[in-house]
């Protein structure tokens, strides 16, 4: 399962929190991993009950942001975080790299 934070407003984030608790409470016994791509510390509550049922939540945050982008109850929270910042090479791309698209 994967969950990616939202960046909206207030009311946004607020929905998207509580549909993904409510989405992810009954699953929980049917993951073994959630990847969750937000340092919002709203989650807290969130991986603190999933991990109860079992499962290994992995946070993908930054720590090495101005300001930090993770929550650091949060951080200490989940049992795998993975700096953002890390997968740059992995996953990142220049602008430059981007083949032309065909006509």
């Amino acid at each position: 399962m994967l969950l990616m934070g939202s960046r909206g407003s207030k009311r946004t984030d607020a929905d998207f929190r509580s549909g993904a608790i409510r989405e992810i409470g009954p699953s929980a016994n049917q993951v073994d991993n959630i990847m969750l791509f937000s340092g919002d510390g709203d989650f807290y509550s969130l991986l603190e009950a999933v991990q109860r049922r079992g499962v290994h939540v992995t946070v993908i945050s930054s720590l090495r942001s101005k300001p930090p982008m993770i929550a650091d109850e949060l951080r200490r929270q989940a049992d795998t975080f993975i700096e953002l910042d890390d997968l740059k090479a992995a996953i990142g791309r220049t602008l430059n790299t981007v083949p032309p698209r065909a006509a």
